[in-house]
C-alpha cells in the first residue's frame, strides 16, 4: 500500500523499501528510548513485527512506526518518529494513522509507551494508564534504560 500525503511525501507499509540504515540512525543516535540499540537489533525488531509504515519525500525515509502484535487481541506502537525538519506539517498524524487504521492493522487493544507526544495518541484515543489495568513491566537484563521522569 502506498499513500499519497501533501507536499510529496508518501506513506508505505513495504518492508523493502525501508531505510534500515535511516532507521538505525534515528533509534540509535537520536531518539530517547533507543539511544545506543545496534542495527542487528533494529533489524531484528523491524523482522519481528507485525507490521512496518514508513514515511518517505522522494527517496528519503524521514518517518517509521512499527506494530508488533498477535493479530488478534493485542499490539504494541514502537518506535514512531518523524524527522525534525519535517516536523509541523501532520505527519507525525498520518504516519499514526496509518499504523493503527491503515489496511493490514490489526484491529485490537493498542499500547504504547511515550515520553512527549501524548496529545498526539490522545486524538487516536490513547488514555494515559492505568486504564482498565495497571501496567506492569519487566526489563530484560541490561536494557536500554527507561527515560527518566521529568518532574
Amino acid at each position: 500500500m502506498i499513500r499519497r500525503l501533501p507536499g510529496g511525501y508518501e506513506l508505505d507499509d513495504d518492508p523493502a523499501r525501508l531505510d534500515i540504515d535511516a532507521i538505525h540512525h534515528f533509534i540509535s543516535e537520536l531518539s530517547y528510548w533507543g539511544r545506543g540499540r545496534t542495527r542487528e537489533r533494529v533489524v531484528a525488531t523491524i523482522e519481528g513485527s507485525h507490521r512496518v509504515v514508513g514515511l518517505y519525500r522522494a527517496a528519503e525515509q524521514v518517518g517509521f512506526a512499527r506494530g508488533v502484535s498477535d493479530g488478534v487481541t493485542v499490539a504494541y506502537l514502537a518506535d514512531v518518529y518523524v524527522l525534525e525538519a519535517h516536523r509541523g506539517r501532520g505527519l507525525g498524524l498520518e504516519l499514526v494513522r496509518e499504523a493503527l487504521e491503515g489496511d493490514g492493522a490489526p484491529d485490537v487493544h493498542w499500547l504504547l509507551h511515550t515520553a512527549d507526544a501524548e496529545g498526539l495518541y490522545e486524538r487516536f484515543g490513547f488514555r494515559r494508564g492505568p486504564t482498565r489495568y495497571p501496567l506492569m513491566e519487566r526489563m530484560r537484563p541490561n536494557a536500554e534504560a527507561p527515560p527518566a521522569s521529568a518532574g
